[in-house]
């Protein structure tokens, strides 16, 4: 390798590889986009608009918005298969970009029924159900093999970054500019990021070409033909159920015991991205097999759930939020990036939809049980409640690893998230 190569490779990887940079820069601003309507709307109906049956209203709202990644799941995966990655990635953002416009035209015409606040959330969570998986399924062809790691560390960040940027504008903008404010900025993200994928060149590769290359396999024989996969994202599944409440539970926290605003819910959003952020970060770098690494992640986050429900505090919910938030980026990157490895190319468009909708499925239960119970208990033993349910998930992934490890072509040598130093 030449001394420029060698500069070269020591660049981060958007900087070296223009195309995936800007894909990349179009996924941050579309997870932010959606991530500011998610926690801005929830703060407008808990500080707001629902009044004593907040827990109910931003749990169904939170429930809505992740509709679309289980019940498009199929159609997803058919048209991440056949059409072309950039088009279908430019016109699931140009599409939310539109929705977002059109209902902040409304907001600021008059004030909008409930029921359009839903049907928003539920139109761009649908966008963003396409715009994701397309994307996973882009990245192989988008960065050479060596960089498959760094390109997943860099992707899964963008959901740090969009947690961290959303979750902090979402609160202050509602407080600052009502509900009508949090959808035009979403819908000046959206229609960015549609401009950076149209000006941006994908290889040929990247292109599902006519669907004339290899047989679709049905969804159920992916999963059928990758067995430890498929208990592995059983595990995660499980978790879900109890980590996801997060997005109910804090706010509500914020409300019923810290008796804060939207600044305090801002900077536990803020926590959480940051934490994810450091995650996707280091988690490559950290020894042991994924499903060790995997377990011990969940088990830590696990005491951080619970923590605010044994120490009542701003403090503790913002250590318990940064400690969650790490874990799932440490489990993110390590357990995508042996995904993109095992999974036939055939297989993925079909792979990572059904993932999508497997780890989405729970989101709208859980939003909605958590919803429910805190009517009726405390924010602190909701968290008491996430704790202890994460705990028995985490052996199972552990005794998982030691029935049945990875086969060793399936555990990537960890790689620097940004590229060779």
């Amino acid at each position: 390798m030449t001394a420029t190569g060698a500069a070269a490779r020591r660049l981060p990887l958007v900087l070296r590889n223009r195309r995936f940079g800007a894909v990349w820069a179009a996924q941050v601003l579309t997870q932010a986009a959606g991530r500011m309507f998610q926690v801005g709307a929830v703060w407008w109906l808990v500080g707001y608009a629902a009044g004593a049956d907040r827990g109910l209203a931003s749990g169904l709202l939170l429930a809505v918005g992740t509709l679309p990644a289980v019940a498009l799941a199929p159609l997803v995966s058919a048209l991440v298969a056949r059409c072309p990655h950039r088009t279908v990635l430019g016109a699931a953002a140009a599409v939310a970009g539109l929705v977002a416009l059109g209902t902040a035209g409304w907001t600021y015409a008059a004030a909008p029924p409930m029921a359009a606040v839903y049907g928003t959330a539920l139109l761009l969570a649908g966008c963003q159900a396409i715009f994701d998986p397309c994307l996973t399924t882009s990245v192989p062809d988008l960065v050479e093999d060596a960089d498959i790691e760094a390109a997943t560390g860099f992707e899964l960040a963008t959901q740090s970054l969009a947690g961290l940027a959303g979750g902090l504008l979402g609160p202050l903008v509602v407080d600052a500019a009502g509900l009508g404010g949090i959808v035009a900025g979403c819908a000046g993200a959206y229609l960015l990021a549609a401009a950076l994928i149209g000006a941006t060149r994908f290889p040929a590769t990247a292109a599902a070409e006519g669907g004339a290359s290899a047989e679709r396999r049905p969804l159920r024989r992916i999963l059928a033909g990758l067995p430890f996969v498929r208990r592995v994202l059983l595990c995660f599944t499980a978790a879900n159920l109890f980590t996801t409440a997060v997005f109910v539970v804090m706010p509500l926290y914020t409300r019923a015991v810290l008796h804060a605003d939207g600044s305090t819910v801002a900077a536990l959003e803020a926590a959480l991205g940051l934490g994810t952020l450091a995650g996707s970060a280091t988690g490559g770098r950290l020894p042991g097999a994924p499903t060790a690494v995997g377990a011990g992640c969940l088990g830590l986050m696990a005491a951080a759930l619970g923590l605010p429900g044994l120490a009542a505090g701003r403090i503790a919910a913002l250590a318990s939020m940064a400690v969650a938030g790490w874990c799932v980026g440490v489990i993110g990157v390590r357990f995508v990036a042996l995904f993109q490895r095992t999974v036939p190319a055939e297989d993925r468009p079909g792979f990572f939809a059904v993932m999508q909708a497997l780890l989405g499925a729970t989101f709208p239960v859980s939003s909605l049980v958590f919803g429910l119970l805190g009517d009726h208990l405390s924010p602190r033993t909701l968290c008491l409640v996430q704790g202890l349910g994460v705990l028995p998930v985490a052996a199972a992934l552990w005794w998982t690893g030691r029935r049945e490890p990875a086969p060793a072509h399936e555990v990537p040598a960890p790689q620097p998230v940004g590229g060779a130093r």
